[in-house]
Parts: structure tokens; C-alpha cells; sequence
């Protein structure tokens, strides 16, 4: 999950450290140069569902020469490839063959849980199929050398205390000015780059057009409108190379398949979304005209790739994983990984930004979330959990912050969050997300643990209040298990963040008919040529203006990345309906 611009671990390359990811190579094909063209390597998960089996693909497919100067290793596609375990290994003998697009600032192994539940619910009715996660080029400029030793003491001397992992050092984490070449990566680059990976994997069109199964997650959606509508020959007459005829159907995950942004904007039906922008501050004024937000990104005018100075950017997304590794190896431990991370103004403004009671301590700058107590878990839920985390679109669902002898009166306080946003307005911004927020209250005092998602509402949950006596949740409330969020979090060798989103795939998509795109995307019978279905976070971005016509299944208590990470088996006893449902449309 991060970041640098040392040469990223590749399957080829790369010795893991044991207690990490296992990798033996499967399948190597040499190229005309005699270099490897594709590897496919299995990779060791602890993940409770045993009876899938994952490995790691990577395929050779060069970027065009009009890119420019750029890493060898950004010459590769790679996704994760699931599959029933006592199925077929050959893929084009699979039954069905689901190809995921990841959302804005998401990388392949953010589909893990979705993936491997998917899969055996599928196996359970006798349907062997394979779910495939794909990773964007970008992520070639990840460096996760220290996230793979699986030690959050050596992943932390890796990235801040120039300790070496297998012989070599990290580079520091990078910047736009180092990255020109993203300024060509864009949304024909990106459905391009799906249609050659497809064609090289299953290089039957008709086979192609019976088995795959085409969707995505959040901008996931919207990026499979466009593949389904783009025209992949420069004929328009022709319709075998047409997007939608490499897809049998269509899956959206908290989102739409359309070529809009609009629908996850909230701007298409009046909702109350951010409004023009899924990310308001990081994406460039695009009214500017697509000539010069090009000539901006070619000159580095504009940013290459969608960052910050605070709270969003490559370092912050290596710390999610820092916090996941920490809470998979050491769940109940108290925390030191944020005693362990030295301080700058990017740390520290985030932590203000995502733990601060009210608008005078984040002003103040105290207390910290360095002050508190807090276990493994308890941090990783202060950052993901949609009680606590403020960013609506990286919100799980994954319980409560807790205190030993609460029930008893003897835990520490956890009392309302009322910044960035109040508990008290009447409608939080779809931006912040929909629930109550909560914060523990006592620095320097008692542990603060956290209690996960099926035990929210047991006989010892001694159900924290708002100041309004409202219960901050409720078991209907909590659907992903914060360890196996941490597992994915950690264990994936492609992550589950993306720290190197290029801003031209959004500006892209917001300039969309200009017509030095729109030309391309002539197929515009793809959207409804092919069957599809819907999944809806009930709580997540789209909970207020959800797309009715789309006949989407709605799912109660799921905050936006829970259709990925849900609980195979949820609160009550149900099986997860995302992976019933969708293993049953794929029959």
C-alpha cells in the first residue's frame, strides 16, 4: 500500500518474508525477447474462507511509446484471481468470469472479501466461477517492501527509519513531479487496458461475450459504462471489438454503470452529494476545457495524481496499512505504532482532521490521538469505521470503540464527535456519511479497545449514547469484520488503496464529451444491451439519492465500502446478500 518510487515488488522479483504472503510461481510464458510475458503466483491468505484459492496475474502489455519515459515494471497489468478451489484451473473453462474495476483511491485487494464470499456461494450451488480484481497501471509505482515483511516494527523502519528490506531502501514517498508519464493515463489508457488484458486471458471473443461478467466499485461503475459504450477498433460499424460484446453482464457495487458521474456526485437526482465532485479540493477545475487541462497535467501545472497536503495522499494511505498490519498481528495489544511514526505536519494534521472532539481541539492541536490509549483495532476503527472516520467514502462498518469495565462503570468515556461535522445539524453532508459520530473522551487514561461488528449488541455491550440518548449503533448498523478488514488491509500483495490515482482518468470522465472522447465511446446501446444488477449501500454516498430506476438491491446498515468487505455471515445469522446475489446472477 505504498508509495515510493523504488521499483515495486513483483512477483518475479520479489522474496517475501515468511508470515507474510508465500508466492510459488505457476505459470510463466516467455516473451519473443525471452523476458517472462505473464506470471501467475499463488498467494497464502489467512482469510477464514479456506476454499478459494488466490493468486496474483501479471501480464506484459506495454504502454503506448506516445506515453513517454516511464518504469519498465508500469509495463505490466496485474488483478488477483480468485477461484473455487476444487474448480477448474483454467479459467476459460471457469462458468462465469467476474472482472472488477476498483473505485477512486482503490486498489484489486480491496475485493478480497467480495471475491472469495462470492465465490463459494457460488460453489455451494454447484457453479464454478472466478472473480478477478483488477489493479490500475498506476499502482506499478507502489513500493510495499515493508507492508509484505508482515512486521509493523520492520514496515515502519522501512519507511521512516532507512532500514533496508531485502537489500533495498525506500526512496521516500513520491510526488507528482515524478510521475510525468501519468499525464497520459487516462480513461482510454484505463479501458484499454482492460479490453487487452481480457484479450490476452481469454483471447476468444464469443467465449468472452458467454462468460465475462463486467462492474466495478463506486468509480468502478462509471468506468464500466464507458468500457460497455467504447469502441476498441476505430470502426464503429464493427461491433465484435464494442466493450459490451466482451461482457455477458453487469455488476455495479455502490454505484451505477453509466458513463456519468453524476449519480455518485448526488447531482443527478437532486441529492445532497458533494456536489460536482467526489473529492471537493482534489480534482483540477476542469472548465478549463480538456486542451488546457491536458497541457496543465503534460507541464505539471496540474497534479498527475490526486493528493493533498493532508489527510490524502500516498504517505496516509501507507499508514492505513500500517494500521491494518498492526491490527492483524496484534489486535488487542495497545497501540504503538503512532508513537513508532515520527511527526510531520502531513501525520499531524491528519490525525487532527480525523480525531479531534470538536473544532477547538483540532484548532488547539490537543489532545492528540498520540494522548489516548488505544488498542491495535481501536485505531484502525478511529480511521475506517463510519462512528468515527469522516470521509464518508473510505466508511466501514465494523463496530464500536469499547473500554474495559464500561458495563461496570469503570471505562473511559467515549462521547460525541462533533467535527468535522456536528452530531447535532440536522442532516450530516453526504460527504461525512450518515451516522453519529463518537470519540473517546479520556487521554491518558484507560485502554480503549474496540468491540467488532458481532458483538455490537451482545449481553455485555453496555450501548454508548449520543448526548441525545440516541444509541450510536445497533447491530443492524455493523456488517464487516474489522479483523478480516485489517487482514485485507495487510496481507494483499496488490492493496487495497490506490496512492497514485492520475487525475486525468477523473477529468477525463468530468470532460467526457468533448469530442476528443466522445468519439470513442459511439456504442452507446452498451449501457442496456447487457443484463445487469445493482447493490446499493444503504448508508453509503448514494443513500440519499438511491437510483430507483436502476431496481437496485438496497442493503440496510452498509456504509460504501461495506460491499466489499461485509461479513460472510452477518448479524442475525444471514448469509451476506452480496454474494448470494451476485453468485446467483452469474448462473
Amino acid at each position: 500500500m505504498s508509495k515510493g518510487a523504488a521499483p515495486r515488488n513483483r512477483p518475479w522479483t520479489r522474496a517475501l518474508a515468511a508470515g507474510a504472503l508465500a508466492a510459488a510461481a505457476l505459470t510463466v510464458a516467455p516473451a519473443a525477447d525471452g523476458t517472462p510475458a505473464r506470471t501467475e503466483t499463488a498467494v497464502k491468505s489467512t482469510s477464514p474462507v479456506t476454499d478459494v484459492t488466490e493468486t496474483e496475474v501479471s501480464v506484459r502489455i506495454p504502454l503506448p511509446a506516445s506515453v513517454g519515459s516511464h518504469p519498465a515494471r508500469c509495463d505490466w497489468l496485474s488483478y488477483l484471481r480468485y477461484r473455487s478451489s476444487d474448480g477448474p484451473s483454467k479459467s476459460a473453462d471457469a462458468d462465469r468470469i467476474l472482472i472488477a474495476q476498483p473505485g477512486i483511491l482503490e486498489g484489486a485487494g480491496a475485493f478480497d472479501s467480495v471475491a472469495r464470499n462470492t465465490v463459494k456461494a457460488a460453489a455451494e450451488k454447484g457453479e464454478h466461477i472466478e472473480f478477478w480484481a483488477l489493479d490500475r497501471r498506476s499502482n506499478c509505482l507502489e513500493d510495499n517492501a515493508g507492508i509484505a515483511t508482515g512486521s509493523s516494527t520492520k514496515a515502519v523502519d522501512y519507511y521512516y527509519g532507512g532500514k533496508p528490506v531485502d537489500g533495498r531502501t525506500f526512496d521516500g514517498f513520491l510526488t507528482s513531479g515524478q510521475a510525468g508519464w501519468l499525464a497520459d493515463v487516462g480513461l482510454e489508457q484505463t479501458v484499454r487496458d482492460q479490453y487487452d488484458l481480457l484479450s490476452a486471458e481469454l483471447p476468444d471473443q464469443k467465449l468472452r461475450k458467454e462468460k465475462v461478467l463486467c462492474g466495478g466499485h463506486s468509480l468502478g461503475g462509471v468506468l464500466t459504462g464507458a468500457f460497455a459504450t467504447w469502441d476498441f477498433d476505430g470502426n464503429p460499424a464493427t461491433k465484435a471489438d464494442a466493450g459490451f460484446n466482451q461482457c455477458s453482464g453487469y455488476f455495479a457495487l455502490d454505484t451505477t454503470i453509466s458513463t456519468s458521474l453524476d449519480d455518485l456526485n448526488g447531482t443527478s437526482s437532486g441529492g445532497n452529494g458533494p456536489g460536482g465532485s467526489l473529492l471537493p479540493g482534489l480534482i483540477p477545475d476542469t472548465s478549463i476545457g480538456y486542451a488546457a487541462v491536458q497541457a496543465g497535467l503534460r507541464t505539471g501545472v496540474l497534479p498527475r495524481f490526486l493528493a493533498l497536503p493532508a489527510v490524502l495522499n500516498p504517505e496516509t494511505m501507507n499508514l492505513l496499512a500500517l494500521s491494518g498490519l498492526a491490527a492483524r498481528n496484534a489486535p488487542d495489544a495497545e497501540s504503538a505504532l503512532l508513537d513508532d511514526v515520527p511527526s510531520n505536519a502531513n501525520i499531524e494534521t491528519t490525525g487532527r482532521m480525523l480525531f479531534s472532539k470538536n473544532s477547538e481541539v483540532f484548532l488547539k492541536g490537543s489532545p492528540t490521538i498520540r494522548d489516548f490509549r488505544l488498542t491495535n483495532e481501536a485505531v484502525l476503527g478511529a480511521f475506517m469505521d463510519d462512528h468515527s472516520a469522516p470521509l464518508a467514502f473510505i466508511q466501514t462498518s465494523v463496530g464500536f470503540f469499547d473500554s474495559a469495565g464500561s458495563g461496570s462503570g469503570g471505562g473511559g468515556r467515549i462521547v460525541d464527535k462533533n467535527f468535522p461535522a456536528s452530531n447535532d445539524a440536522d442532516a450530516q453532508p453526504a460527504l461525512f456519511g450518515t451516522e453519529l459520530k463518537a470519540i473517546p473522551d479520556e487521554p491518558g487514561g484507560p485502554l480503549y479497545t474496540w468491540r467488532n461488528y458481532d458483538r455490537v449488541g451482545a449481553a455485555d455491550d453496555p450501548v454508548y449514547r449520543s448526548a441525545n440518548g440516541t444509541p450510536f449503533t445497533t447491530a443492524a448498523k455493523e456488517v464487516t469484520d474489522i479483523g478480516e478488514l485489517a487482514r485485507s488491509l495487510a496481507e494483499q500483495p496488490l492493496d487495497f488503496t490506490e496512492d497514485h490515482f492520475p487525475t486525468r482518468l477523473v477529468t477525463d470522465i468530468q470532460l467526457i464529451d468533448d469530442p476528443q472522447l466522445a468519439g470513442k465511446l459511439v456504442h452507446k446501446e452498451g449501457l442496456t444491451a447487457n443484463p445487469r444488477i445493482t447493490f446499493i449501500a444503504g448508508d453509503g454516498i448514494l443513500a440519499d439519492h438511491i437510483p430507483q430506476d436502476e431496481n437496485p438491491v438496497v442493503l440496510p446498515g452498509y456504509q460504501h465500502l461495506d460491499v466489499l468487505t461485509a461479513a460472510p455471515v452477518q448479524n442475525g445469522g444471514s448469509r451476506e446478500r452480496i454474494a448470494a446475489d451476485l453468485a446467483e446472477f452469474a448462473r
